[in-house]
């Protein structure tokens, strides 16, 4: 197969088979496309809505954070940018993957990657979600990027350059390359 998505994530993923494995390399680094949400306002240990929280933003500050805001705060997300992947990635640290020395209760720091982030689009407004005493901003979102970009990762970075945290809620690869 030509690369792999989170274990909640849903969409595109090229399969080859016989001879046309051959191309799979060049299937797995091509462009990639996303549908994704993105919950502003909390964040998690492993940066989507599956992990425990690890901080919620007071109500006071989320409301604070303007779509204007949002908006600059993804434009220094977009083009080439050395991004910290997820520390429950699938990327290997001493021969482990690190989502499993995370499981196992090590501590796993992960060194920047470069990655391009050609397209960063919100897709819906930001929405006021009330729960409890808790107050948290959710919005959609497209996204066209290099391979080795972490979504997850984004949406994280994403939520502390507003300074109320952030995690992904949703993911769908809707394209590699010209396959969707």
């Amino acid at each position: 197969h030509a690369g792999t998505l989170d274990p909640e994530a849903t969409g595109v993923l090229a399969v080859a088979l016989g001879e046309a494995t051959k191309t799979v390399p060049y299937i797995a680094d091509a462009l990639k496309a996303y549908r994704f949400s993105v919950r502003l306002g909390q964040a998690t240990n492993t940066d989507d809505a599956e992990g425990e929280l690890v901080a919620v933003a007071a109500s006071e500050l989320v409301r604070q954070v303007t779509d204007e805001q949002i908006e600059a705060a993804i434009d220094s997300l977009r083009g080439s940018i050395n991004q910290v992947p997820s520390s429950v990635s699938a990327i290997k640290v001493d021969g482990k993957r690190a989502y499993a020395k995370v499981r196992g209760g090590d501590e796993v720091k992960l060194a920047p990657r470069p990655v391009v982030v050609s397209r960063f689009e919100i897709t819906s407004p930001a929405r006021v979600v009330e729960e409890g005493a808790a107050t948290y901003l959710d919005f959609d979102a497209v996204i066209e990027c290099s391979s080795g970009t972490y979504i997850r990762a984004l949406a994280r970075d994403l939520g502390s350059k507003l300074g109320v945290g952030g995690h992904l809620t949703a993911l769908r690869r809707t394209k590699i390359n010209n396959y969707s």
